[in-house]
């Protein structure tokens, strides 16, 4: 009877335990609050890894939009992780990586051809990401040096889809976007999502040229936003609300 008693009395204890430990509508909200920007963080990788894979397949032009879809990925995950009060040493590590491998090695892998040149370029874009990823601090607050790879990206994925198959002008562009990335000019946090509103009407026009719109449109309005950045840092994108 004492055994049967001290049983029920375990059984009972250990249910309301695992009814404790059971997560909350609240606990629940704050998971997702936490890591929203790390998703995003996530996603712009998941479609890294996805372009590298569509380049050593030879899929050229999917290898380039999906670069596309990351720019706009990692121009927000900043502004959610901000607007929810989620930034965090993990989110700016992720945020990082997923930036060297869609911004970095995916981008690099577009210009890949068996020429050796092609070869020698790709691996010096990816070296200049890892200089700029690792060194882009410029002790001045909202201000870095060296375009960021975000951008230069983004002019390579358009200029990519535009030239096709002219490997001279593409060759050109590449050795633009590794000098400017490693240059000391300033640029802006730019923070398209927390400043004016024509900013925000940018990115959405963005996400419509990449889902709406056919394929000349969106790839110049890709390359002229990101030139207009690499021009007009400060006269244009410099963050205010």
């Amino acid at each position: 009877m004492i055994l049967l008693t001290s049983s029920s009395g375990f059984y009972q204890c250990t249910n309301k335990l695992s009814l404790s430990e059971q997560p909350t509508g609240f606990q629940i909200k704050e998971f997702a609050r936490k890591n929203a920007a790390n998703a995003l963080s996530l996603a712009n990788m998941v479609m890294g890894m996805a372009s590298i894979l569509s380049s050593l397949n030879g899929h050229h032009h999917a290898a380039c939009w999906l670069v596309l879809i990351g720019y706009l990925l990692d121009l927000a995950d900043g502004a959610v992780a901000r607007r929810l009060d989620a930034c965090s040493p993990l989110g700016a590590k992720l945020d990082d990586f997923a930036d060297f491998t869609t911004f970095g090695v995916a981008t690099a892998l577009l210009l890949r051809t068996p020429n050796l040149l092609d070869i020698i370029l790709c691996i010096c874009y990816v070296m200049s990401v890892l200089v700029r990823l690792c060194f882009f601090s410029s002790g001045i607050p909202f201000m870095y040096r060296g375009l960021p790879c975000t951008y230069s990206s983004s002019i390579l994925a358009s200029a990519s889809l535009l030239l096709g198959e002219s490997m001279v002008a593409l060759r050109v562009v590449t050795v633009t976007m590794i000098l400017v990335i490693l240059s000391q000019n300033f640029y802006p946090h730019d923070r398209v999502l927390e400043s004016q509103a024509w900013k925000k009407v940018v990115y959405a026009g963005g996400v419509m040229m990449l889902f709406c719109s056919s394929f000349p449109p969106a790839c110049v309005y890709y390359l002229l936003w990101s030139v207009s950045y690499m021009l007009f840092p400060t006269f244009l994108w410099s963050s205010k609300v």
